[in-house]
């Protein structure tokens, strides 16, 4: 019996010594930053942020919207600067008409793909001056 705890603790102690640790997973980006923003006008600039480089997001969702109106509606564009040309460009969506209220992320959908550190802005098809949040 003897022999067989003797045989079992050097295994166990064997076994211990090629035992490999793996590194520490390096950490992930950080969820979705979200940024309240106040529209500009029909291909207008509003407040400007710039595109999270932390974030796991790639795009630019609406995920809430207050029209200043009496319509509780609008229409929401998302615009990027282009350094190259100094100008502002409304992403391939276009206005998107919402109602006030909140929305998921990725179900309103402004631009797609957008690079970090890039500048933004958010337009309202109707009038400026809307509080909407933009989840990048």
């Amino acid at each position: 019996m003897r022999n067989a705890l003797a045989v079992g603790a050097l295994a166990l102690v064997s076994a211990a010594g090629c035992l490999v640790l793996a590194p520490a997973a390096s950490a992930a980006p950080d969820a979705c930053v979200t940024s309240t923003l106040t529209t500009g006008s029909y291909e207008g600039v509003g407040t400007q942020v710039r595109k999270s480089s932390t974030s796991s997001c790639n795009d630019l969702n609406l995920t809430y919207a207050d029209d200043k109106t009496v319509y509780a509606n609008d229409g929401y564009a998302g615009r990027l600067y282009h350094t190259s040309t100094s100008s502002w460009k409304t992403c391939d969506a276009g206005y998107i008409w919402l109602t006030d209220g909140s929305y998921a992320v990725d179900s309103e959908v402004l631009c797609t793909d957008v690079n970090d550190n890039t500048l933004f802005t958010v337009a309202s098809a109707a009038n400026g001056g809307d509080t909407v949040h933009i989840t990048h």
